[in-house]
This record gives C-alpha cells, structure tokens and sequence, in this order.
C-alpha cells in the first residue's frame, strides 16, 4: 500500500471541501476502499474519516413521510431495523444478503451504493482496462462470466451492489453534499453507464458525497420483494438479483418498478417489463411475457449468456409471489 495521509472530518462541509482536492477519498467502512489501495487500483494521497461527521450514522422514521437513512448507517443496522423490516421487506431483505455478518457489520450504506465493479481485470493492478482510463475492456475477449447482458458498450462491468436495486425499486432519493452545497436527485440518477467523458460510474460532482437516502412512504396495498441469485449459497455477489415492488389491487399490478442487478454496469430498470405489468391481472403467459421483455436487448458474452434464463427465472418467481399465486414472505 502506498503512503497517503489520514484526517478525520469534524463534518461534513469539512469533508466536501478537502474532496475537491486530487487524490482525496472518504473513508467509511473501508471494506472496498482498502482493497483497493491495497492492490494499489486506487491511489490516495489523502483518506478523510468521517466517522467524525454527527448523525450521519442514524435511520430517522419521519412520519407519514417514509424515512431517513444516514450514509454511515451499517448495513447490518438497516437489514436488522424493525421499522423497515415491517414497512419496506424488500430493503432488509436486500441488506441481510450483502456479503458475511462481518462485512455487513462494517460495510455502510453509502459505501454500497458507491462501490466499484467487481471485475477481475479492473481489480486487478496489472491490467490497463478502460475503465481504469485504457483503451481497451478485457472482459470483453476475456474472463467474462460474470459480466454484465444489457446496455454493454465499451465497459462490461456489472455494478455490485443490492441495496441500490432495492433502494430504486423503493423510489429512494439521494442527498448530497458538496463543496458547492447540496441536493437531492432520484437514486436512479446516481448512475450512469460507462462513458468516455468521464469515466466514472456515479454522476457526483467532484467534492460531492452521499450524506443520506430519503425513501418515501409506499402506496397502500403495494408488495415488493427481492430475490438473488449466486455462485455459492451464501456471501457471494450476485449473478442476478431482482427486486420489484408493485401496487397490488387484488391480482392486478397498478404502478411499480422492477430493478434488476448483476446485469449491467448500473443498477438495470426493466422498463419494458413495467410497461408489460401496468393494469394487467396476473397470469402466467403475462409474466412470461414480463420476463421477456426485461432481457429483450440483451447482448452476452462467450460465457455469460446463462444469465439470461437465470433472470427470466428470477422475475417469473418474483412475479408469482406479487400475483399472489405462491404463498411465501416476502421478508
């Protein structure tokens, strides 16, 4: 690991402002980050603490209103909250399947949701690959089992996290902090597909940070659930994950969303699919054809193309736990 320096932030304005300076990375959790410094991908010449920065560690429940969850949260904590294991079982599921009870206890909401991709070539210190400013992606001839079906371009990366399919499905909202000040976009928009100019997986302004996630109160009568396919049995990424929630009038979908990960280099909204489901009753040809639709512009690799059924399969389940026709919790 190469030296840098280290500063714990009083707050969070102390932080944005030393995050404009080159080199400069916060440090959370760290169980990305370090790694990364460790096999010298990531080269900081200064790493900012902030576990110094107050409440940035708290879940606030706002009346009526939904709740409040602090980029410092653990996500442990939110997978074990009453409050959201009750009102939204498809982000506690989604947390209680993030990587081993040590890394869950560690590991921070914000951190999560900003990880980097876990591909070998970009991990890997020896590789120049495109995302790392090469010219060339390596999954693309390469190892690319795991790599990503849908909106594949220059990069074939997929994005790690599960909270953040969760969190989108829940129509989440990003607060952010910078140099500049703040401001709250749709979590959805914290991402975008790789892109030469420049090449970063988030669209945070240099010096910007997620201080919280604000998830509004869902419909009455709305279901969700998350669903996660994996190598192993247990903490593995996912090759797939699924989640959906939908407004629910008997067995009719009225208005929801549908998020798949493990597919993409950004958390993959399944547009197509909505539009399949909204105010339609439950059948099975209708879910055959929800689950149609959601890879329909799919683009595998030589050896990844497994996750095309694999996805099918997950929406289908997912699709008859909302429909009702299978009796399972959601939780």
């Amino acid at each position: 690991m190469r030296p840098f320096e280290y500063l714990r932030a009083p707050d969070l304005k102390t932080a944005a402002s030393l995050l404009e300076k080159p080199g400069t990375e916060v440090y959370a959790g760290g169980t990305d980050l370090l790694g990364e410094m460790k096999r010298k991908i990531r080269r900081v010449a200064l790493l900012v603490d902030l576990k110094g920065c107050g409440g940035m560690g708290q879940i606030e429940i706002l009346e009526g209103e939904g709740l409040k969850i602090g980029a410092l949260a653990s996500v442990q904590t939110v997978a074990n909250h009453p409050a959201i294991r009750e009102e939204y079982p498809i982000l506690a599921r989604a947390a209680s399947q993030v990587g081993t009870p040590q890394l869950r206890n560690m590991g921070t909401v914000g951190g999560n949701l900003c990880q980097h991709p876990r591909c070998w070539y970009f991990r890997h210190s020896q590789f120049p690959c495109w995302l790392k400013g090469g010219e060339k992606c390596f999954a693309a001839q390469g190892r690319n089992h795991y790599h990503s079906i849908l909106g594949t371009g220059v990069c074939h990366s997929v994005h790690p996290s599960d909270l953040a399919p969760a969190l989108i499905a829940l129509d989440a909202r990003a607060i952010l902090t910078g140099a500049e000040g703040g401001r709250e976009i749709p979590l959805e928009e914290l991402y975008k597909k790789p892109d030469p100019h420049p090449r970063y997986a988030t669209s945070l302004k240099p010096g910007e940070l997620i201080a919280a996630i604000r998830v509004p109160a869902g419909p009455k009568g709305g279901r969700g659930v998350f669903l996660k396919a994996m190598d192993r049995r247990a903490w593995s990424f996912a090759l797939v994950g699924v989640a959906a929630r939908f407004g629910m009038n008997g067995h009719r979908f009225v208005d929801g969303a549908l998020i798949l990960g493990g597919v993409a280099a950004i958390p993959w909204r399944a547009r197509g699919t909505e539009e399949v489901l909204r105010g339609r009753e439950y059948s099975e040809s209708i879910a055959q054809q929800a689950a149609e639709a959601a890879v329909s512009g799919a683009k595998p690799l030589r050896d990844n193309e497994y996750k095309i059924p694999l996805a099918k399969g997950l929406i289908l389940q997912a699709l008859n736990l909302l429909g009702g026709r299978e009796e399972k919790p959601l939780i």
